[in-house]
């Protein structure tokens, strides 16, 4: 019997999915859970249009992260921060400044959790960051520490 499974199912396959089962295994069990409908045609067209629908979503999420990605690309982002002798910080420039710098000198708005950093930036000098905007979506930028006058 086909069914369309309306979550996941382990063993079976994924949500909005068109799978093949036993009719005991759709009666007895996805059915009563309502993990699952029969497969009639109009079921089918309308599980492809959202199929389709949620694809086109995606692509233009993944086009808008892609123009985010090269407006970030290579931008330099300046913060001053305190320092002693020899570079180094007194604390240290976290992921919060970093957007909050790239938003006032460059009108880009990013969340923080998406800034990476290698290690924390406690000395003065240049830094690179990765900024995943989305999946496969990365932007490299650097980040200049300047001491404070």
């Amino acid at each position: 019997m086909k069914v369309i499974l309306l979550q996941d199912v382990p063993g079976a396959g994924k949500k909005n999915q068109i799978v093949n089962v036993s009719d005991g295994y759709a009666r007895n069990y996805l059915f009563p859970r309502k993990w699952a409908m029969e497969a009639t045609p109009s079921a089918v067209k309308e599980v492809e249009r959202r199929n389709e629908k949620e694809r086109a979503e995606e692509a233009a999420r993944v086009k808008e992260a892609e123009e985010l990605a090269r407006e970030i690309n290579g931008k330099t982002v300046e913060i001053k921060a305190k320092s002693g002798e020899k570079g180094r910080l007194y604390g240290s420039v976290t992921v919060q400044e970093v957007a909050e710098a790239l938003h006032a000198q460059h009108q880009v708005e990013v969340d923080k959790r998406k800034i990476e950093l290698s290690e924390p930036i406690r000395s003065l000098g240049e830094v690179q960051a990765t900024i995943s905007l989305y999946t496969g979506v990365k932007a490299m930028m650097t980040i200049k520490i300047l001491p404070m006058a």
